[in-house]
């Protein structure tokens, strides 16, 4: 799902380019990644700044994890900081939807 959002956020957001389905799979699988082993040292580590920016740096922590993706993996790419701040809260949100509509398929399934 996380793939299929991915290529929704490169449709509606400029600057943000995924090359096919095939990246798309790989940038989510790497994003996971990197979000499960590289996102909590730098939270850490930024703690002090997101403390005083009343939470606001996460934005901009998630935006850097998305940007670094873009640079590992051919066919992705990330221009300019808007997209890279941008992209990843459009991807949570399309993400959230659709684990909520099939969580709802799976309610009416068990009825």
């Amino acid at each position: 799902m996380n793939a299929l959002g991915l290529l929704l956020v490169a449709y509606l957001i400029p600057g943000i380019e995924v090359a096919g389905i095939g990246t798309a799979l790989v940038v989510a699988l790497v994003l996971g990644l990197v979000n499960a082993l590289v996102r909590p040292v730098l939270f850490i580590l930024t703690l002090p700044v997101t403390l005083l920016t009343l939470g606001l740096f996460i934005f901009v922590l998630n935006g850097f994890l998305f940007w670094l993706t873009a640079t590992f993996i051919e066919g992705f790419e990330v221009t300019g900081a808007f997209a890279a701040i941008i992209g990843p809260i459009v991807l949570s949100f399309i993400s959230w939807v659709a684990s909520k509509f099939i969580q709802s398929l799976d309610e009416k399934k068990d009825i």
